[in-house]
Formats: C-alpha cells, structure tokens, sequence
C-alpha cells in the first residue's frame, strides 16, 4: 500500500519572478488573461493533481512594481470560479482574510461556487500581512488579535454552512414542498467581533469544503491543529517540516482530531532543467537583479540587528542577535531567518542567497527532473510531508518540467495518482491509495 502525495499547483507566476518576466519566451502580455491560466490549469489536471492554488493580497508594493509583480495580481476567487468551468475534477483553492473580510458574505461565496464546481472548492485562510490602510485601519492589528478574529471568523463561516444544510432541500413536485424549514436554523452568534444571526440564503453542497490554513507561528500552529485539513508553510528544509508536521498532529491529537486529517504541504520552489549547470544558471538569472539594500532590510526586520555597515564576509551568529527584535511584520519567516542564523552562523554574503532571505522560505531545488523526483521521495520517506504545492520557477519551461515529467515520475513510483479516483477537492485529500 503506498500513501499518495498530495500535491498542489500555484497559479500565482513564480516561472516569472525576478528576471524571468524579460525573457522572450516570458508571455508576460498574458499575465492578466483568463488563458494564461486555463493553459495551466488543463496540465495540472492532466498531472492528476489535487487542487490548484491562487494565493493573494490586499495591496500593492509599489516601489517592487517598477521591476516585478509588486503583488499586482486578480481576484484568485474570480478567477477560480472561471477555472472552473474548463475543468472538471482539480480541486480550486482560493484565499480569503479573515482581517479584512466579512464572514457572512465569504460563506454565501464559498458555498456558491462549491455548487458551481459540484464540490471542488477550497479556502486558504489567512489573517493578512498588509493593506490595513484600504481597509480603514491605520495600524495592522496585532498578531494575536488577527488570529482571535481568525477563529471567530472560520467558526461563524462554518456555523453558517451549517444554518443551511443541503438535507433541508426536498423539492418535492407533489407535495409543493421545496425545503424543510424545520432543518434550517439561525446561528444568532454574538463574539468579540461579529455579531451574525443567519441563516445563510444559500444552502450548503454536500461535499465538505477542505480549510487550508497558511502560517506556522505557536498561534498559527495552535489555529491550524483547531480546524485545518491542511497546512501550507515554508520549510526550507527536512528537519523544519517534520517539526512541523510531528507538532501539527501532537495538537491535533490533544484538541480530540485524528492526527492524519492534517496535511503538511510545505511550497516547492522548483529550478529544473535538463542539467544541473543549466539549472544553476536559470537560478542565477532570475536573481540577478535582487536589491541587495531589500534584502539587508529584511534581514534587519526579523532579527533587530543593523547591517548596513555589516562587512559581507563577516559571520553572523547567535551572539549577535539582539534580545528584542521587535515588531516583525511576519513572525514565521522571521523565525525561520533567526533559526538558519543559530544554526549554520552564515557570512552576511550567505545568508543574502539563502531561500529564507531571497524567496518565501520555501523548500526549494535546483537541478534535474531526477534531482527533484529523488529528493521529494526522500522527505515523503523520513515522513517530513504529506505532499507540496508546487511553484516553478525561472521559466515557462521550468512549469512544463514540473507537470509533465516530474509528475509522471512520481505517478510510476506510486506517489501521485495515475487517475482521479473522486470528483471533490475532499475527495482528493482524504484518498489514501494509489
């Protein structure tokens, strides 16, 4: 019996990050069209993958948008729902804030395209990083607030899914009865800061909604063990994502949840090519131009320290660290940066190349199909992963790498599906044989 991977695929266009928008082959002028994404879609689907994933956020950096995405992107719940459409059986994983966005509204949305999709929907759930300001706020509110409002928000969404049940649809001809009223019932819920009386107006789909939930701070892990059916979290390396996944599932255990129902999906970052040396280069390409100050910056916010006249090749160790770092915008990728600086007391030079510093902290290879294919089964055997989501890199060829041999490759050694078994994004997730 061989346990699957479950394995996701980012639309958000890593293959264009950095450099790699200025290719010639970059399709850049398509960034914003539905088939930009349709044409990735329909490959992952034929790679048999759970589900496709758009991540976002709520304001743009204006000064990384004169050479980059800035975070410019669309609606990933509009875009979805169009997926949608020209596919059939990949799940659709949307995220939504629990910050600064409306609990009843994001229910009636969910639940509408769960419909629209006949099961296939998925929400990532997370507090926000940024955009206070759009929203009224002059200050982003703490840490611990937005995850209070994150478990009231997810406990009245899910309440609400539940005021409506699809048990309650009779559509009876004959006896002129459409629903049983008796099965639909207000939530009448009064919290700290959502006052909802329900029911929701549109009634829930039979096949459950999978929650994803983004972040692994204490607070974060603790929200995650509550109601996660998956994690997605950096993890540059094995040692972080067994961390991970073994104190996921102690949570899980202690909150009265079976231990398997949370899935760690740590984000791949993906550099293949048909060498190493030609991988290295395409790495080396896309990061070419990175703004060494930015990087300095953000070394300097999650550890407290001042750098600026740090010399390159000097050590940083955790002698150096200062007490107090104080207010870090993301503890988790801080954490991550102070970690790595404990551990391997890298030159300031080293850390500025390290994933923790240039990416999103994830889990990143760069080489061969091979190189990936052998790595990846190596963290699913040490038990570090319940699977991935998948983030190219460097090139439209880099993608095509990525779905159409890599994935066909761990499908022959039994670690993906051949075939989609279910038609539900839960369907997906809680399959356990290939």
């Amino acid at each position: 019996m061989t346990v699957p991977l479950h394995i996701g695929m980012s639309l958000a266009p890593t293959w264009l990050s950095g450099d790699a928008w200025r290719r010639n082959d970059s399709r850049i002028e398509e960034q914003y069209f539905l088939s930009f994404y349709q044409s990735i879609a329909a490959k992952a689907e034929a790679a048999h993958l759970d589900f496709l994933f758009l991540p976002d956020t709520l304001f743009l950096d204006t000064q990384a948008v004169q050479s980059g995405g800035g975070f410019a992107g669309l609606d990933p719940t509009l875009v979805l729902a169009a997926l949608g459409q020209s596919t059939s059986h990949i799940g659709l994983l949307t995220t939504a804030s629990t910050t600064f966005g409306n609990p009843y509204l994001l229910a009636r949305q969910l639940q509408t395209m769960n419909w629209l999709t006949q099961g296939r929907i998925g929400w990532n759930i997370v507090t926000a990083l940024g955009g206070q300001h759009n929203f009224g706020l002059d200050m982003m509110p703490s840490s611990d607030e937005r995850y209070r409002r994150a478990k009231e928000f997810t406990d009245v969404v899910q309440a609400l899914w539940g005021s409506f049940p699809s048990d309650a649809l009779i559509r009876d001809r004959a006896l002129g009865r459409f629903a049983d009223a008796e099965l639909i019932h207000g939530i009448h819920h009064h919290g700290e800061f959502y006052q909802v009386e329900g029911p929701l107006n549109t009634p829930s789909y039979p096949a459950q909604i999978p929650l994803i939930q983004a972040g692994a701070s204490h607070t974060g892990r603790q929200f995650a063990a509550s109601i996660a059916h998956a994690v997605f979290a950096a993890s540059p390396d094995m040692s972080v994502a067994r961390e991970l996944r073994d104190d996921l599932r102690r949570r899980a255990s202690a909150l009265g949840r079976d231990p398997s129902n949370i899935r760690v999906l740590p984000g791949l970052s993906l550099y293949l090519a048909a060498t190493r040396e030609e991988a290295k280069d395409l790495h080396m390409a896309t990061h070419k131009r990175l703004d060494i100050n930015r990087r300095i910056g953000f070394i300097e916010e999650c550890t407290g320290m001042a750098l600026t006249q740090w010399p390159m090749d000097k050590p940083i160790t955790e002698e150096d660290l200062p007490a107090n770092r104080g207010k870090v915008r993301s503890k988790t990728h801080a954490d991550l940066v102070v970690r790595l600086i404990k551990r391997e007391r890298l030159t300031l030079g080293a850390l500025l190349t390290r994933p923790e510093v240039i990416g999103s902290a994830h889990w990143q290879i760069i080489g061969t199909v091979d190189d990936a294919f052998n790595s990846i089964r190596g963290w699913h055997a040490h038990g570090a992963i319940d699977g991935f989501i998948c983030t190219p890199g460097g090139s439209w060829d880099c993608v095509d790498l990525a779905l159409a041999q890599l994935m066909p490759k761990l499908a022959d050694a039994g670690l993906l599906r051949s075939h989609y078994q279910h038609s539900t994004f839960m369907g997906h997730l809680t399959e356990s044989v290939v």
